[in-house]
């Protein structure tokens, strides 16, 4: 069944152990996942992706329905998910499952997907897209904020969180966060206490432009480059950040040089890869070739020992460097 993000207090009213949770909004995937699931839960909760699920399918229904005396509730989250899960997951909706409710992540779906057509039509699941925040929405998000924390804010300065924040609920609780903080020390904040406070979203860290050179992201490169005014010794950390990336690029495209499975070996690296960066490492991977990686490198310890030398242009050799390849 379809319960939309607006309508969550209608949970309360049914009998689930199954929701899937889809779309491009991260911000209310964790608002739902937190505020309507770990608030006040004092069971197990378990973390996994997709891919861990396939390859214990069977382990996983077994431990689902299999429970001890002293074993106590659950809450499973499941990560990154497609329709490669949708036969585990009508496998189990097939099984009755006791004080284990499972909740199912994904990106956005299309209309024919298997999985979202499972949960839509499964009167035992529930089915919730989320869509990207309009002002109305970010506005609420502000005033539960403010309400909670038990601070005010004028419409003015509102509006001022709402335009930086970029349709990203997550990029507007930090913000508000900044702002309780300083109210702490101020008694009235101003407009111009949000402008020099806040940050744009678009003001990304070096790891980003780290990352977004190495996949050749040459617009988001671009971009990055006119929203911030970097320093010299940002210059420094650029530089070395790119080049402890580019040492293990090196080491993920000599694996696949013996290995061409790339999923494989970016899943069995070593130390492990957080979820979130797979997808722009496998882009960098597929983006340079082991050669061109070790040329990078020489390339990088060149630079750092120019900007050394001449700090004033530490910028202007720091841009021109990422910017063309």
């Amino acid at each position: 069944m379809i319960i939309k993000s607006f309508e969550l207090d209608k949970l309360n009213s049914y009998d689930f152990n199954l929701h899937l949770i889809y779309g491009n909004n991260e911000g209310i995937k964790d608002d739902i996942i937190n505020n309507k699931y770990l608030k006040d839960f004092s069971g197990e909760v378990l973390k996994y992706e997709e891919q861990e699920l396939l390859n214990s399918k069977d382990e996983f229904i077994s431990s689902l329905l299999t429970k001890s005396l002293f074993e106590t509730n659950k809450l499973i989250i499941v990560s990154r998910c497609s329709d490669k899960l949708s036969n585990l997951l009508a496998e189990i909706l097939e099984n009755e499952i006791t004080e284990t409710k499972i909740i199912i992540k994904s990106s956005n779906l299309e209309k024919k997907s298997k999985l979202r057509n499972l949960f839509e039509k499964e009167k035992k699941a529930v089915c919730t897209p989320v869509y990207e925040d309009d002002s109305r929405s970010l506005n609420s998000v502000i005033n539960i904020f403010l309400k909670e924390q038990n601070f005010n804010l004028s419409q003015e300065i509102k509006n001022i969180l709402i335009e930086r924040s970029k349709g990203d609920r997550i990029n507007l609780k930090n913000e508000l966060i900044k702002l309780k903080n300083l109210s702490i020390s101020k008694n009235k904040i101003s407009a111009e206490d949000v402008l020099k406070l806040s940050n744009l979203a678009e003001n990304y860290s070096v790891f980003e432009l780290s990352d977004n050179y190495l996949a050749k992201n040459s617009k988001k490169v671009s971009n990055i480059l006119n929203e911030n005014n970097y320093s010299s010794d940002d210059c420094i950390l650029i530089i070395r950040t790119i080049l402890n990336k580019s040492k293990r690029l090196l080491k993920i495209r000599t694996e696949i040089d013996n290995n061409s499975n790339i999923d494989q070996v970016i899943s069995s690296f070593k130390p492990p890869i957080f979820w979130k960066e797979k997808d722009i490492i496998k882009k960098q991977a597929q983006s340079w070739s082991t050669d061109q990686v070790k040329e990078i490198i020489f390339k990088i310890n060149d630079l750092e020992a120019l900007v050394k030398k001449n700090t004033s242009n530490s910028i202007l050799f720091v841009s021109n460097f990422v910017s063309n390849y």
